[in-house]
């Protein structure tokens, strides 16, 4: 059965490019073993340039938090959860800053066989959680059979719902698929699945882990707390005594905190602030081209939005170009309906670019029979949602197309709006390959699907691109992917915008990360602070 086995033992010099991955077949996928605990991630080079200084209290105020938030990493969706989930908890694999190759974590190594149907993860001994007791195989188990199991909810759900089996085998952990994922080390970076004592199942909400951090207060929508870890088993992170997570959803206030010195770091910031703040001199801005999209979801099993040529009229109503440079002020580019843009490998470059068209947009509305008034629900849930939306309604009504924006509260969209409204704003962040993405967005079996889109042919096509390493086919497969969603799915991807963040001169050492802003939230475990 283990015919054929692969074993990752990578050394830091031995990392290929992501554009490189696929060439280089199924070993690519196979990265870094047992590497020490020492200066630099593990098996990673060193991330800063001077040697970090330790001590003092980190403040950072960060949009995305909600008054219905739970310390429940299944329920983690915006920024504001990844950083928390990155200070307290630690998952199996991470992933290199500059490529988003997998590196090991809490899994020192992993071997694959079977065409990648079968992974084995080593479990690092010598790991406590923040309570004092000792990892082990069982609560990494315990806490992938959790975010597996289909009534959980989890935000990984998508990635992990053709497991086959979850098994312990000394020190290994063993999964074994149902069909082959060469993605399956990345899937296991994600945010969600920070691992916990027994999985979280007697307690997702405690909040203890084994990350740089460990907490000492939430408050739901307000902020939370953490200080250094005493036992922390990594010496390369946690360089401040305490964080505070600020929950600042307004991003004027954001850049008001910011400004007067109360906090060192923002994320998500105005576009339209950028030069005046620069002018100050009293701020660094941090401005990352990324794969994060803006999305407006209709909801496509339910009328109205169950039509897809009411579908289509949305997509063409849209001015895409004025959203870049009114909304985004150029910091950013044109969406096309699909969640993944040129950074990606196997980018469907082919694909005939969506205009804004009033023409088509009324043609395709007459065709639907539809002829009342759209309702649009709308936040500065992401830098300038609502006028995003406005511009929407302006653009629609040349296709005489009547779009209400309805303004609701920021507190309790995620809850209320997201999923539930049938046409709405929302945004995702990065993921690594097209396949997490895809997953994560558009799959019948994720608890993330924002439109609720159900598609056989495009659940046929990604389970076989998500099996193969010939990049080649890979290619062609995500092509009729990318024709898929952008013709039928319920989400018109008007944008995809560059990660905009602002500090104090007092904060050192932030890198850019390939995985996603904010470091891909690690970014309290990286940087530290000058006096």
């Amino acid at each position: 059965m283990m015919d054929e086995m692969k074993t990752s033992n990578a050394g830091s010099d031995s990392y290929v490019s992501s554009r490189d991955q696929f060439a280089l077949g199924r070993r690519s996928f196979l990265v870094g073993a047992a590497a020490g605990i020492g200066a630099g991630l593990i098996g990673l080079p060193a991330l800063a340039e001077e040697k970090p200084k330790t001590g003092g209290n980190l403040k950072l105020a960060i949009g995305g938090a909600s008054s219905t938030d739970s310390l429940d990493p299944a329920t983690y969706q915006t920024m504001f959860h990844v950083v928390l989930a990155r200070s307290w908890g630690d998952t199996l694999v991470e992933t290199h800053p500059e490529t988003g190759v997998a590196v090991p974590s809490l899994a020192e190594s992993w071997e694959e066989s079977e065409g990648g149907k079968v992974w084995r993860f080593k479990i690092r001994k010598g790991v406590e959680f923040h309570d004092g007791s000792k990892l082990s195989v069982k609560d990494a188990i315990r806490t992938i059979q959790r975010h597996s199991d289909a009534a959980s909810k989890s935000g990984a759900l998508g990635y992990l719902s053709d497991i086959a089996s979850i098994e312990a085998d000394g020190d290994f952990m063993v999964i074994t698929l149902k069909s082959a994922n060469a993605d399956m080390p990345t899937i296991l970076s994600m945010y969600n699945l920070v691992i916990q004592p027994d999985g979280g199942y007697s307690s997702p909400t405690a909040g203890v882990g084994t990350g740089p951090y460990t907490m000492t207060n939430f408050n739901a929508g307000v902020r939370a707390t953490l200080k250094k870890a005493a036992n922390d088993w990594r010496s390369d992170r946690g360089f401040v005594e305490n964080v505070e997570l600020l929950a600042m959803n307004d991003v004027s206030a954001r850049t008001a905190a910011l400004v007067s010195g109360q906090v060192h770091l923002i994320n998500q910031l105005n576009p339209n602030t950028v030069g005046m703040l620069e002018k100050t001199g009293r701020v660094v801005i941090f401005n990352t081209p990324g794969r994060m999209h803006y999305t407006m979801p209709m909801i496509s099993n339910k009328a109205p939005f169950d039509n897809n040529d009411l579908r289509l009229a949305m997509k063409y109503a849209i001015d895409r170009e004025a959203v870049v440079k009114q909304v985004l002020n150029g910091y950013g580019s044109v969406g096309n309906d699909i969640p993944v843009n040129s950074l990606y490998d196997n980018f469907p470059a082919d694909l005939p670019q969506r205009a804004y068209d009033p023409d088509k947009a009324a043609f395709h509305m007459k065709k639907s029979g539809f002829n009342g008034t759209i309702q649009l629900s709308a936040a500065d849930v992401m830098a300038g949602g609502v006028d995003m939306a406005l511009i929407f309604q302006q653009s629609a009504r040349k296709a005489g197309i009547n779009v209400d924006v309805q303004r609701v509260p920021q507190d309790g969209y995620w809850s209320n709006v997201w999923r539930v409204k049938p046409f709405y704003l929302s945004y995702y962040g990065s993921r690594l390959t097209q396949d997490m993405i895809y997953s994560m967005e558009f799959s019948r079996s994720s608890a993330a699907n924002e439109c609720f889109f159900d598609n056989d042919e495009f659940e046929t096509l990604l389970v076989q691109a998500r099996g193969t390493t010939d990049a080649s086919l890979r290619g062609e497969l995500y092509a009729k992917i990318a024709k898929i969603v952008h013709e039928q799915s319920g989400t018109i991807i008007p944008v995809f915008i560059n990660f905009i963040n602002a500090a104090s001169p007092k904060l050192k050492g932030y890198k850019p990360d390939v995985g996603n802003d904010l470091a891909n939230g690690y970014v309290a475990s990286r940087v530290w602070l000058e006096a």
